[in-house]
């Protein structure tokens, strides 16, 4: 998404929202143009959020500390499958100094959602071990039970703990017939070209309500489909066929 076209979706989502939060399956960090999006959005005055991998922060850190950011969510469990465990340690090292410098002003929070995967055991205690170092906790307060709230680590600094779930797929079977959820009751998602979602993990369109960059929102927004699935969803009722595989709860 350009930064006009950047623009564009600010201006009209303004009056419904004072929240953004970056990302939708991509990685925020790789725009090219990072600094002047996070300018229109600081500008317009919203609150910035974003999600990362952390494997760019090191070399995005000084453009991330000009902004101001208000939370920035690091997804650790990705460095299981995409970094080699030899590289561990330096990935860990660069995302714990970023977050103790950003802490002052920006809310930061750990995710580990692989909490349950036999396979990713290895994984996580390496990863629990130095982050329990780091702060003086023991492994065994990183492991508390929390439901899904966080352990504060620090001030601002804080690791959730969750079990994967599995990303909605339209080609499998869906079994789940009854579910609640936040789709288009307290977000949406909006793609690189406009496509409106009821939510961000269907970073695939499968389920798009309209085009920002053609309608506006409030439009979109009453479509016959959109108002189907949010009023389904308020009464525990899954109206679409993608929702049906969707392993996210809440």
């Amino acid at each position: 998404m350009s930064p006009d076209e950047f623009r564009l979706v600010v201006e009209k989502i303004r009056p419904f929202t004072n929240y953004i939060y970056l990302h939708v399956l991509g990685e925020p960090l790789l725009h090219p143009q990072l600094d002047e999006i996070l300018t229109i959005a600081e500008t317009a005055g919203l609150n910035i959020n974003i999600t990362t991998n952390g494997g760019l922060l090191e070399r995005k850190k000084e453009i991330l500390f000009q902004h101001a950011v208000r939370q920035i969510n690091i997804s650790l469990h990705d460095a299981e499958e995409n970094i080699a465990p030899e590289k561990w340690e330096y990935y860990l090292n660069s995302t714990l100094d970023y977050a103790l410098k950003a802490a002052p002003n920006t809310y930061v929070c750990f995710r580990i959602w692989n909490s349950t995967s036999e396979t990713s055991q290895v994984f996580n205690s390496f990863f629990l071990s130095r982050i329990a170092k780091q702060f003086n906790l023991s492994e065994e307060k990183l492991t508390e039970n929390t439901n899904g709230n966080g352990i504060k680590l620090a001030e601002h600094i804080f690791l959730q703990l969750a079990p994967r779930f599995e990303w909605p797929d339209e080609k499998q079977v869906g079994m789940q017939t009854q579910k609640h959820c936040y789709a288009l009751r307290d977000h949406i998602a909006i793609l690189a070209d406009g496509q409106v979602v009821p939510c961000c993990l269907d970073a695939d369109a499968v389920m798009k309500l309209g085009n920002i960059f053609e309608e506006d929102l409030e439009e979109i927004l009453k479509t016959e489909k959109a108002q189907r699935i949010r009023s389904g969803f308020a009464n525990n009722t899954i109206t679409e066929k993608l929702c049906q595989t969707c392993g996210f709860n809440v």
